[in-house]
């Protein structure tokens, strides 16, 4: 069960719509220092708050955590010693070689804001933007637009004069997909502008327009189609957390600010824990 300040830390990066994954551990096998109940809070950079573990079972959470923040899916976790085989349909297993015996299984449940789409204008396009991107678990925010960090998408469609800074500011955002409702024709007609108005070029190149994907709509509530579905395959394109592998043990950790590292050689070089790093630093001492 989580504690009070485990609570309140949980509620604290939720209000602030700070991605972050609670791991409960649901159920163990003797021996491991785990009990059922001992909660963890993962967040996006790999720190962990809590427990759950062992360093080494928190490696493991945490690089799986890691994973279910990108997916957004919820996943059931098992750690078993490196050798063992306790397969089960529904159970994302990993033989952890640091281990000496045991058995631990952990929920992992991501808690990740749905993702701002900001859209500018007010046309029959941005109306039906704003009804169906609610439907796909999409956060539609309309009127007077800001791009902020996290923002997913911006989509200008009010073929005024709002659109050059709303594209302007989305493009210095970095959001993820930058979409302008033009014809081919006016579209270049606006790039051109941005490159007036002395927007890098690279930047410019990042702009889809015509905005969507090309399906023939006509209506309204197509063209809105197109383009919610060009931005879905954006936020599906998630990165993968990249892992690294411990050289003591050979165990996949992540390569995350949260994991222990040493700078050897120019490079940085993870471990799963203190007892890895120690044994990497002794043999790296002369």
């Amino acid at each position: 069960m989580m504690g009070e300040a485990l609570t309140r830390r949980a509620q604290e990066l939720a209000a602030a719509g700070v991605p972050y994954a609670c791991a409960t551990v649901v159920r163990v096998e003797r021996p491991t220092s785990a009990k059922a109940g001992n909660t963890a809070l993962v967040l996006g950079d790999g720190t962990l708050e809590g427990f759950v573990g062992g360093d080494c079972a928190e490696e493991s959470v945490r690089a799986h955590a890691l994973q279910a923040i990108e997916s957004g899916e919820p996943l059931l976790l098992r750690i078993v010693p490196f050798g063992e085989e306790k397969e089960d349909r529904g159970v994302v297993t990993v033989q952890n070689p640091c281990l000496s015996g045991g058995m631990i299984e952990v929920f992992l449940e991501p808690v990740v804001r749905a993702p701002r789409v900001l859209v500018e204008g007010d046309t029959p396009i941005v109306h039906a933007l704003l009804r169906l991107g609610a439907e796909l678990e999409l956060e539609m925010v309309g009127g007077d637009v800001t791009p902020g960090p996290g923002d997913l998408a911006l989509i200008a469609a009010g073929h005024g004069r709002e659109e050059l800074p709303a594209l302007k500011a989305a493009l210095e955002a970095e959001l993820p997909y930058v979409g302008l409702v033009a014809s081919r024709k006016r579209g270049q007609g606006v790039l051109g502008e941005l490159r007036g108005d002395g927007v890098p070029a690279e930047l410019i190149e990042r702009i889809d327009t015509p905005a969507g994907l090309d399906i023939g709509a006509r209506t309204p509530e197509e063209i809105a189609l197109s383009i919610l579905a060009r931005v879905v395959q954006v936020r599906r394109a998630a990165r993968e957390p990249v892992t690294a592998v411990d050289p003591i043990c050979g165990m996949t950790v992540s390569a995350a600010a949260g994991t222990l590292s040493v700078e050897h050689g120019g490079e940085t070089v993870f471990f799963c824990g203190d007892g890895c790093k120690a044994a990497f630093e002794l043999q790296h001492a002369r």
